[in-house]
């Protein structure tokens, strides 16, 4: 089993942190209840019901116990892509305070543009 893996798997237990599955190769894992859906969760008891079938992505395995920590939210994450809004020409400079000092004057420019042209 490696990290990054797509896995389905059936509902096989449920708490107030999360769900337990069971993976079609007879593993264990946890999906917490932070990785159901990019958002807020409420209760773990709203989203699943015992026997649902489920696609995972396993984000963490533990060898010596067998279980799996597992990830609904990162398989959210690969259908939904943003295109990147600001891009830096050198892609080997590490975002930090100089790319920011850099390029904040220019996003100021940019969304009191967007702002202007909204009033319209």
């Amino acid at each position: 089993m490696k990290i990054g893996q797509k896995y389905e798997g059936t509902v096989s237990g449920l708490r107030p942190y999360g769900a337990f599955v069971v993976l079609e190769n007879g593993i264990k894992g946890l999906i917490h209840i932070s990785e159901v859906k990019t958002g807020y969760v409420d209760s773990i008891y709203n989203v699943f019901k015992i026997g649902d079938h489920v696609q995972v992505q396993v984000i963490d395995y533990d060898e010596y116990s067998g279980k799996a920590s597992l990830s609904m939210r990162s398989l959210e994450e690969e259908k939904h892509h943003f295109p990147q809004r600001h891009r830096f020409s050198n892609s080997r400079v590490k975002i930090g305070f100089q790319p920011l000092a850099d390029n904040l004057s220019d996003w100021i420019d940019e969304s009191l543009t967007f702002l202007r042209d909204k009033e319209k």
